[in-house]
């Protein structure tokens, strides 16, 4: 499976350059502009390396970083800072932060790149999780397929994110603002009534075949599940 690199960069010309270029080389790219939302990012895509500017709006480079060493699911992925700062005691700052390497702007893109294979070599393995099941649903993550038992469930790609975040978590009461971060994104603005409408095709899709294990819960969101709700977590 591919890496993912994580570039947190407020500046658009230097994200889509390296963006372009981290994507040449065969890497999956996931771009992040303010400090604020970087870390439930890191926590939703769990990318293998992350670039990360020193000064960005919200949360500074040094602040993301150390929040990120603070959380144990993420902690170990390597951080390459990013950053116009060129004084000595300013990069002890960030590596002391928890930063694994530093570059000091301007870089060469081929020198960046060469870093970025390097710490590659300590980054966490991408996750080799093949398929998801719940009751008699079974989501293929490789040929991004879907059954029900026997038969083959067609899906539209919303559809089938929205159906993989409800199955990673089985009971759990999800919030139309929730799925609309997780399937659609942050940058991407839509109702929140477009989750009832692509819901509602996911229903018809499954229900063709079985039972329906999507719950809908009252001015909360949807969960998936076989039971009663009144325990379920709400996200």
């Amino acid at each position: 499976m591919k890496h993912t690199i994580m570039v947190v960069e407020d500046e658009e010309a230097l994200a889509l350059l390296l963006k372009y270029n981290l994507e040449k080389e065969g890497f999956d790219v996931v771009v992040e502009s303010r400090g604020g939302k970087v870390v439930a990012e890191v926590e939703r895509t769990m990318p293998s390396v992350i670039l990360l500017d020193w000064m960005l709006p919200e949360l500074s480079g040094v602040e993301i970083c150390k929040l990120i060493r603070s959380k144990p699911d993420i902690k170990a992925i390597p951080i390459i800072m990013m950053t116009a700062k060129g004084e000595e005691e300013d990069k002890i700052k960030g590596l002391t932060s928890g930063a694994d390497d530093y570059v000091t702007k301007p870089f060469s893109v081929p020198e960046l790149m060469a870093r970025v294979k390097a710490n590659l070599r300590r980054a966490p393995e991408p996750l080799q999780e093949k398929e998801l099941k719940f009751e008699d649903i079974t989501m293929d993550l490789v040929e991004k397929k879907v059954f029900r038992g026997e038969s083959y469930v067609h899906l539209g790609p919303t559809e089938f994110r929205l159906l993989k975040t409800l199955m990673e978590s089985p009971g759990k009461v999800f919030s139309r603002e929730y799925l609309l971060k997780t399937v659609w994104g942050d940058n991407i603005y839509v109702e929140s009534r477009t989750v009832d409408v692509h819901i509602r095709r996911l229903r018809k899709s499954l229900n063709d075949f079985g039972p329906d294990y999507i719950r809908t819960v009252r001015a909360t969101g949807y969960s998936l599940d076989t039971h009663n709700l009144e325990n379920a977590e709400e996200v």
